[in-house]
């Protein structure tokens, strides 16, 4: 069963920056997509960035102009860039990898952002 990994979440002040990482433990076959979303307390799960295969990068309208997807499908690997932190993008971050037959999931990295 192959796992996504997450990594580089943690505390960071308002207008730091924080790079996720998230890395698949075997390969992936037929990859249609492959993106992050976020959780924050007492909220639904949504969507942050994505990239369809083939297709253009998505943004949440709330990130725009400070967060970059980016992935290396060699090794199946799918980064968030986050600049410009704000107090509102506090919340667990999950990378997803999805294919013609299955969505993988991280477990979920933390993102504290606070003074």
């Amino acid at each position: 069963q192959v796992q996504l990994v997450e990594s580089g979440g943690g505390l960071v002040q308002p207008g730091g920056s924080l790079r996720l990482s998230c890395e698949a433990s075997g390969v992936i076959f037929a990859i249609n997509a492959m993106g992050w979303y976020r959780q924050a307390p007492g909220k639904q799960r949504e969507l942050v960035a994505v990239i369809p295969s083939g297709g253009s990068t998505n943004y949440a309208d709330s990130v725009k102009g400070r967060f970059t997807i980016s992935t290396d499908n060699a090794k199946n690997t799918v980064y968030l860039q986050m600049n410009s932190l704000k107090p509102e993008d506090t919340a667990v971050y999950y990378c997803y990898i999805r294919n013609a037959w299955a969505n993988y999931w991280g477990q979920g990295t933390q993102v504290t952002v606070s003074s």
